[in-house]
């Protein structure tokens, strides 16, 4: 990446995270950047593809952060725990939040859709990874199969996500218990 379009990006993630997607703009981040706003629309076209560019950048990031963990060899329980852990600092990160605005705008921007969906496809290739390292491990996933799992994983945290993001410190607590609930389920199957 060129030096000024990783400013800008690093410029953005700051940005984001002391003030959030509502309060962000090309001119904003322009000044935090350090440089002339048209460096903005020259290297990402606008705000748009300013958050693209930096939901990429972090999701390349975070996405071999799991890959590395999950290629651990503690058990798959704790490796889930893990994970969970892991959903506080991508929030503190800024990334869920960008991930979610991202979503919400390829509902009615299929450009935007098609970029969102090939990121997310990276997290569920993990997941089908892992899935599958239990499947070959457990001899059954029962009636599912591994890509079954994964999916179901994956949905959970992005809905998960999704309503921690809203607030309401009731929803907060229930989504991450949810969540934090299939470790003690994954943790039987495998001790089992």
């Amino acid at each position: 990446m060129n030096p000024t379009a990783e400013k800008i990006i690093e410029a953005a993630k700051a940005r984001l995270q002391s003030h959030g997607y509502a309060a962000f703009s090309t001119r904003s981040l322009a000044e935090k950047a350090g440089v002339p706003l048209s460096q903005i629309h020259y290297h990402f076209g606008g705000k748009q593809g300013v958050l693209l560019a930096l939901l990429e950048y972090e999701n390349r990031a975070l996405v071999a952060r799991q890959r590395h963990m999950y290629g651990t060899e503690m058990p798959l329980w704790k490796r889930y725990e893990q994970a969970c852990d892991f959903l506080d600092d991508d929030l503190r990160s800024g990334y869920v939040r960008v991930l979610q605005e991202m979503i919400a705008a390829g509902w009615s921007d299929e450009t935007v859709a098609a970029q969102v969906l090939a990121l997310l496809e990276s997290w569920f290739e993990v997941l089908a990874g892992v899935a599958g390292e239990a499947e070959q491990r457990f001899g059954s996933l029962g009636p599912l199969r591994a890509e079954d799992v994964a999916g179901l994983i994956g949905m959970a945290f992005l809905g998960g996500e999704a309503v921690i993001l809203l607030g309401g410190e009731s929803w907060n607590t229930r989504a991450r218990e949810w969540l934090r609930s299939l470790g003690p389920l994954i943790r039987q199957f495998e001790e089992a």
